[in-house]
């Protein structure tokens, strides 16, 4: 387990309270000019041309506007004007649907067969969680967020690259101990039982001590970029990174994962593929201490 440690929160002289800067960009002008200065060509803008951009002809009453968001959501140079990093986090999520969006979608099958009971898998969406589930015994295969926006002109089977994707990033960075909500520390732990979308009795949680935010896994899913197995599957001619996490079943069952020693905790992920076997250790942060092979032939 991660060493547990005190979130420490840095003192801000001049930040805004929450309800005051959310205050500033609920106008419609505002955040017209926020998406103009998101898809000007070359930033920084020109007062002039920013203003035609958003199309509001009373000088005043632009500068008005303009001026609330400068400093907090607008950076104001010689040049021009342009996003600051708040300012862009706020057109990201209109453009993520977020806030706005409150799409259905009917499940449609996806690739592979359930891990359980070798049933066909369909992908089920609902309030912006993507879940991959057996039709025949009802056993996800993870339940991760998605935001509408990643739904918006692609195919059923490009939604689920995207949906694979977006899964190993997050658990990367999450395992990296760098939250991918708010940037900030995740703690992991392995722990045995309990509610997680996958089920088992092994998994791997990880929580942000500064937002709360939480992603569960089995230990497997942090494997797929690890080298050693990278290099596993290439050898065996599989890139790995095209292979959906929920087909391999190391990734999404945990009866390829045994706790070796308890203290300290070490934990064992095995996967096979063409007669051979790589057996991964790892410690209770998910590093990788030591990777074997070994030739199994044919063995199941």
């Amino acid at each position: 387990m991660s060493e547990a440690s005190d979130t420490v929160f840095r003192e801000c002289a001049d930040c805004l309270p929450p309800e005051e800067a959310f205050s500033l960009i609920a106008n419609g002008t505002r955040l017209s000019i926020l998406e103009a200065l998101w898809r000007a060509d070359s930033p920084p803008v020109a007062f002039s041309e920013l203003r035609s951009a958003v199309g509001m002809r009373d000088s005043a009453q632009f500068n008005y506007h303009l001026s609330k968001l400068t400093d907090q959501f607008v950076r104001k140079t010689d040049e021009g004007y342009d996003l600051r990093h708040a300012g862009e986090k706020v057109v990201r999520a209109v453009i993520a649907g977020s806030f706005t969006e409150h799409p259905t979608v009917d499940p449609f099958p996806v690739e592979g067969a359930c891990a359980w009971c070798d049933g066909p898998l369909e992908a089920r969406y609902d309030d912006e969680m993507l879940a991959v589930v057996c039709t025949d015994c009802e056993q996800r295969h993870g339940n991760y967020s998605f935001p509408p926006g990643g739904l918006h002109d692609r195919t059923d089977e490009g939604v689920m690259d995207a949906f694979d994707q977006r899964v190993r990033h997050l658990h990367c960075l999450a395992a990296d101990g760098v939250c991918p909500e708010c940037n900030g520390r995740m703690r992991t732990e392995i722990r045995r039982g309990g509610e997680c979308c996958l089920g088992g009795a092994l998994r791997a949680d990880h929580v942000c001590g500064q937002c709360g935010h939480a992603l569960c896994s089995t230990v497997g899913l942090s494997l797929l970029d690890k080298s050693p197995v990278v290099a596993f599957y290439d050898d065996h001619g599989i890139d790995l990174g095209t292979r959906p996490y929920w087909t391999l079943e190391w990734c999404v069952r945990d009866q390829h994962t045994a706790v070796r020693s308890e203290d300290p905790l070490r934990v064992e992920v095995e996967t096979r593929e063409g007669g051979e076997a790589l057996r991964v250790t790892l410690d209770d942060d998910l590093n990788v201490l030591e990777a074997e092979r070994e030739d199994i032939g044919n063995r199941t």
